[in-house]
This record gives structure tokens, sequence and C-alpha cells, in this order.
């Protein structure tokens, strides 16, 4: 499983890259992968500080660039 969650963490990484900010909703429906494995790859990615995260229901998340580190 920890493979598939890296896999989709590299999916959302490069959508967000070629989309820019985006609702997790639209996200995850574009990357068609189960939600749980979005969720649990997106917290991977949050975690790491790849990632921003805002609101509180339909999360708006943003590829955090170098400079913000």
């Amino acid at each position: 499983m920890i493979t598939e969650i890296g896999i989709v963490a590299g999916e959302i990484w490069h959508y967000l890259d070629e989309h820019g900010p985006s609702q997790l909703s639209d996200m995850a429906s574009k990357i068609n992968k189960p939600k749980n494995i979005i969720l649990m790859s997106l917290g991977w990615l949050a975690r790491e500080g790849h990632v921003i995260l805002e609101g509180k229901e339909d999360y708006k998340v943003t590829l955090r660039k170098k400079s913000e580190t």
C-alpha cells in the first residue's frame, strides 16, 4: 500500500504543477483514484511540506514553491 500512496502522491504533485491551486474535490475527480488513497497521499505531501491546505471542508490544495520553505 505504501507504494500506491507514493505513486498517487506523485500524481497529485504533477496535477498541481500543471493546473495550479485546486479544490480537493476537483483534483480527486481528475486523478480518479480511491478517495482514501488520495487523502493518505495528500497527508504525506502535507507532512513533507510539499503542499499547502486551506479551508475546512473542500480543501484548496496548493503546491508549495521552493522559496516558501
